[in-house]
């Protein structure tokens, strides 16, 4: 496996990226993935890839949101069949490392649970907010348990983000001096 930027000159990189977000996230990218590969490829953005046999299995990419200092981590895909093999940890520490090298601090992402996959879902994040993320369960793999392991902590939710009893849970890691 290599990871490397993303090949912006590449139409079937690019076709394959749009493929896997629609495939990671139908309910957010089923009908404008296309849209979506070109936004993270735009330019002063920054998107890695990784690809083995000239194909790609993950994307990762991330967009300055606070002047220099804060960029926010979107999307991060890899191929179902290839999760749990380190491709996403690679793929955000070589995100990371370019984004230190442009001046973050701090990057940040939100991650929605919008399946019930959490205790945070399905209940008033209104009431004990604080209680409720610090005795956070994961119930059906939430991402979010990802991007603890490597180094992510949670700062917050955006209660109903995502309409009733959904939230955005938000975490960053500090990454930059």
């Amino acid at each position: 496996m290599t990871v490397q930027p993303f090949d912006k000159s590449s139409p079937q990189y690019i076709a394959e990226a749009a493929q896997l977000l629609a495939d990671c996230f139908p309910h957010a990218y089923g009908d404008c993935a296309h849209e979506e590969v070109r936004e993270m490829l735009q330019d002063g953005k920054l998107a890695f890839m990784a690809t083995e046999n000239g194909h790609l299995l993950g994307l990762v990419g991330a967009m300055p949101l606070y002047g220099r200092t804060g960029w926010e981590l979107h999307p991060l895909a890899v191929r179902r069949e290839f999760r749990g093999k380190g491709i996403g940890r690679a793929l955000v520490a070589a995100l990371e490392e370019a984004a230190a090298q442009k001046g973050c601090i701090t990057m940040f992402l939100g991650t929605d649970d919008e399946f019930g996959q959490t205790s945070l879902s399905n209940t008033d994040l209104y009431t004990d907010t604080f209680e409720k993320i610090k005795s956070i369960r994961n119930l059906h793999r939430h991402p979010f348990g990802f991007y603890q392991k490597i180094g992510y902590k949670i700062v917050g939710v955006i209660p109903d983000a995502n309409g009733i009893g959904k939230p955005d849970i938000w975490m960053a890691k500090r990454i930059g001096r």
